[in-house]
């Protein structure tokens, strides 16, 4: 049975979840909201949809199964619950929402009206990404040392010129919350298959502390920060590194980096450029061929130079997980995790003291 589809604010994502739909069978996209006409006519134009000013006149107006959360991050609460309202699935991309608490308010609305409520994160559907967590799950880094995300990216003050992003009540943050949330939410899953949360079942990180700073942005241009480092304590002692920034130009690749006494593995965009084991497996070099270059510029200065392919995967997932009923990777107590973990950074960052993770 074919999932109908819509939409809730056409921004540059909402064109990667179209993008999405269109590629993937027994999906179809019906409709999109947006408050601007023009750019909502045109989007609608694109994708052979319709156009709604107002997202609960178009859940009202539609039979929607799935509504795809693209909103600015601090405004995905609202549609959300609107959905929940009348019954339909959720789909919202990353963060869920800007806070702990706005996550758990959509938590107990679609608890509460039985509803799926899902996350996108992407790169977990990065065929690199996986294949590190597959390893960390083996067991191949031994216990780990440290598990590292970079994302030393660039925005020019042109990008963040009337846009929503680089404010506190819409971004939530600055570089840590919305460019390089994903980075957090991939090392801290790879890291969680290797067993660094311990025994719980909730956050595998236990303590951060953090600083945080405007360096290359001025106050009228960003309201948060544009240049963020961290310190993680993982629950069974590793270590770990985040840097998160849109103030290195020209921008440079993002990076993941998990090693431990049995080896070392780290990712260059999706180049995997080390690959090293205690004990060489007969598939290592293939490993090593099949992921030995990349071809994208991934965002570190360009937010529309990532490709679209891993949206797909992600979505699709959760479509088919609806479809059979079975769990999705990405509910909203797993993607609640890398929020809750920039949460304690920021807070880390105002007190000047190391702030502890309780979940």
């Amino acid at each position: 049975m074919t999932a109908r589809i819509a939409i809730a604010g056409i921004g540059a994502v909402a064109s990667m979840h179209a993008e999405s739909v269109a590629d993937i069978d027994g999906a179809e996209l019906v409709a999109g909201s947006c408050r601007t006409e023009e750019r909502g006519r045109e989007f609608a134009a694109e994708y052979d949809c319709t156009w709604y000013a107002d997202t609960e006149a178009m859940l009202d107006a539609e039979r929607v199964d799935v509504l795809s959360v693209c909103t600015p991050s601090g405004a995905h609460l609202e549609p959300a619950l609107a959905a929940a309202d009348r019954g339909v699935d959720v789909l919202c991309e990353k963060p869920l929402e800007i806070t702990t608490d706005r996550i758990d308010e959509m938590v107990a609305a679609a608890d509460a009206a039985e509803i799926r409520l899902g996350g996108i994160f992407n790169q977990r559907y990065n065929p690199v990404v996986r294949q590190l967590r597959t390893a960390a799950a083996e067991g191949r880094f031994g216990g780990l040392s440290v598990a590292n995300a970079y994302v030393p990216w660039w925005r020019d003050d042109d990008y963040y010129d009337g846009a929503w992003q680089g404010t506190r009540d819409l971004d939530g943050g600055g570089a840590l919350m919305n460019q390089s949330i994903h980075g957090v939410d991939a090392v801290q899953w790879i890291a969680s298959a290797a067993g660094a949360g311990g025994d719980a079942d909730g956050n595998p990180v236990e303590e951060v502390f953090a600083y945080t700073d405007r360096r290359a942005h001025g106050d009228d241009i960003v309201e948060v920060e544009d240049s963020a480092v961290a310190v993680l304590r993982y629950r069974d002692g590793t270590l770990g590194q985040i840097l998160g920034a849109t103030s290195m130009y020209p921008g440079s690749l993002k990076r993941i980096q998990v090693a431990g006494r049995d080896g070392t593995a780290e990712v260059v965009e999706d180049e995997l450029v080390t690959w090293q084991f205690r004990e060489e497996r007969d598939d290592d070099p293939e490993v090593r061929e099949r992921f030995g270059e990349t071809e994208s510029g991934g965002g570190a200065a360009d937010p529309m130079s990532i490709d679209y392919a891993n949206h797909r995967r992600n979505i699709e997932d959760f479509l088919d997980a609806r479809r059979t009923g079975d769990p999705y990777m990405l509910d909203a107590s797993e993607a609640r995790k890398a929020v809750e973990i920039i949460e304690a950074v920021y807070d880390s960052a105002e007190r000047g003291e190391p702030v502890r993770i309780d979940s």
